[in-house]
């Protein structure tokens, strides 16, 4: 698996944005549950018991790109649920997570699947963070609602029992998007042009076909944005960072986007400082969105204090927010040695219990799969008790040329946090910040 794999990841969030509908829209009915029956025992669905809910999750934990890339999410979901055992569980009942590591290959995933649903019998996976979603159409076919899930691959917007962490418009029809078709919003564009009035944009790639997909997904939406945009490709096997830094000084780039991967990134940096790149921004993913820049990035502090991050979701710093100080207790408590490990990716998984959690609290006592997903699909956006953007997963039949969609972002500072260094809030007010802006379709 080349290290370029996790952009596969950037593409998935790429086209992640919160999309309130500006026209017709309907809600996505949830599909038929397996028959279960009520018992006297309290047992109400597969997986649920008077005393007791089980739920799965899988990770692709043991990867060739190391074993934090995809983890996140379940610390944050291992964190949530040790929690709200601690809090009496679920409407009385104890939660047990069965935790499943595929081994970042389809063959391992649809393992662990088939074990979690057949032989576990969990009602509901959460915080699922997924290389290779190769079991999705079993978990569809089962009807077993995924909460949550990290969008690593295309399968959230392919099937109906899939419900991403982030949401979706599209009809999970068992097409993925819009027949083959997904949108990705130009927001991330228009955000850093108001704000910090870049104009000229360097794209940096690969001469790989992941990379360049991406590479040129970006500079379309860039362009479609105003901006003026410079390509750097790389040679993959031997990338001449230096050259592609004296090229964006030489042409006068501003900020920089990229399709590379994590050690790509870090190695442009070391070049932008070495040849005195100064920009106004170097834009990250909301996986880069970490604790672990300060060292990544100890040999290029110039670049690191310029790294901006967006996502759907709040800023994992700003503990003023009730939700996320509530996330930062739970995930000390549990995990006390990964502090220096936090991750947007980690609140992502809790939120995704905390979603969970929420719909099974709507169910009462009579908790099923069918009832959980009337609540995910209710038209009522959800934002996670203020730490998701609202999302919902209205359908949205023909999607149109432009699209209402939010974010927030935040700025790596070392002088920040009492010159402890962190991710400071960018958007005003530590606020989501939205805009009207373009829908630019593309192929996964």
């Amino acid at each position: 698996m080349p290290p370029v794999a996790v952009l596969a990841v950037v593409a998935a969030l790429a086209a992640c944005g919160t999309r309130l509908p500006e026209s017709a829209f309907t809600t996505n009915p949830p599909g038929p549950a397996p028959a279960s029956t009520t018992a006297a025992s309290g047992a109400s669905d597969v997986g649920v018991s008077a005393t007791a809910i089980r739920l799965g999750l899988i990770v692709s934990k043991t990867s060739p790109l190391g074993a934090e890339t995809f983890s996140g999410p379940m610390y944050g979901a291992e964190a949530y649920i040790q929690a709200v055992n601690g809090r009496g569980g679920i409407d009385g009942r104890h939660v047990d997570l069965d935790v499943c590591d595929d081994g970042s290959t389809g063959a391992g995933n649809t393992r662990c699947v088939k074990k979690l649903i057949d032989n576990d019998k969990v009602f509901a996976f959460v915080g699922n963070s997924i290389y290779d979603y190769a079991g999705a159409s079993y978990v569809n076919e089962r009807a077993v609602p995924d909460v949550g899930g990290e969008p690593i691959g295309n399968a959230y917007d392919q099937y109906r029992h899939l419900w991403s962490i982030y949401g979706t418009s599209s009809p999970r029809d068992g097409v993925i998007g819009w027949s083959g078709k997904l949108y990705g919003g130009t927001e991330v564009y228009r955000y850093f042009k108001t704000s910090l009035g870049v104009k000229t944009a360097a794209v940096v790639g690969y001469n790989q076909a992941d990379s360049l997909r991406f590479a040129n997904l970006t500079a379309t939406a860039l362009k479609i944005e105003g901006y003026t945009v410079v390509r750097e490709q790389l040679n993959f096997a031997v990338p001449s960072w230096d050259a592609a830094a004296i090229d964006m000084k030489s042409r006068g780039v501003d900020i920089v986007f990229d399709a590379l991967d994590s050690a790509g990134n870090v190695n442009l940096c070391k070049a932008m400082d070495a040849a005195g790149v100064h920009v106004k921004a170097k834009a990250v993913t909301v996986q880069a969105w970490n604790e672990t820049v300060r060292t990544d990035y100890r040999d290029a502090a110039g670049c690191r204090n310029v790294l901006y991050a967006t996502a759907t979701t709040r800023n994992y710093m700003d503990t003023d927010a009730p939700a996320v100080a509530q996330f930062r207790r739970e995930i000390k408590a549990a995990f006390p040695e990964r502090e220096d490990k936090l991750s947007m990716w980690e609140l992502e998984g809790w939120a995704s219990a905390q979603w969970f959690d929420d719909a099974a609290q709507s169910c009462g006592q009579a908790l099923t799969r069918t009832c959980v997903e009337a609540y995910l699909a209710r038209p009522t956006p959800y934002d996670g008790h203020g730490v998701l953007a609202p999302r919902d997963f209205a359908v949205e039949k023909t999607p149109g040329s432009t699209a209402h969609n939010c974010l927030f972002a935040a700025k790596w500072t070392d002088s920040a946090y009492g010159g402890a260094g962190g991710w400071v809030s960018s958007t005003p007010d530590k606020q989501v910040a939205c805009f009207d802006v373009f829908n630019v379709p593309y192929s996964p």
